[in-house]
């Protein structure tokens, strides 16, 4: 499969699970995993199902990953920079503290 605007566009390269992986500047981490044949993108905290991108528009949190060592962020909802680090985010990750008050 080829994308229709990957010939002039420019590339970044960034790493999933530790393999690195071109894009094309603009894209979301979400498009560029797709791209890049990745569909399964955290697994649920109760049973561990699977779960990738489904709205692509930030509403259900399916796609959710963790980048750069910070979990719960909508890959989706994210642009792809240079150099960026995203993993697998695995069951619940902890986010009461970004929420509590100071």
């Amino acid at each position: 499969m080829r994308r229709l605007d990957q010939i002039n566009t420019p590339k970044v390269s960034f790493t999933f699970e530790g393999t690195i992986l071109n894009a094309c500047q603009g894209d979301s981490v979400a498009t560029a995993l797709l791209a890049a044949g990745h569909r399964n993108l955290r697994q649920t905290a109760i049973s561990n199902a699977a779960r990738g991108p489904y709205c692509m528009m930030g509403v259900c949190f399916d796609c959710l990953v963790e980048i750069d060592g910070v979990a719960n962020i909508q890959a989706c909802m994210t642009e792809v920079v240079e150099g960026m680090q995203v993993s697998r985010q695995n069951g619940a990750k902890d986010i009461i503290a970004a929420w509590a008050p100071i």
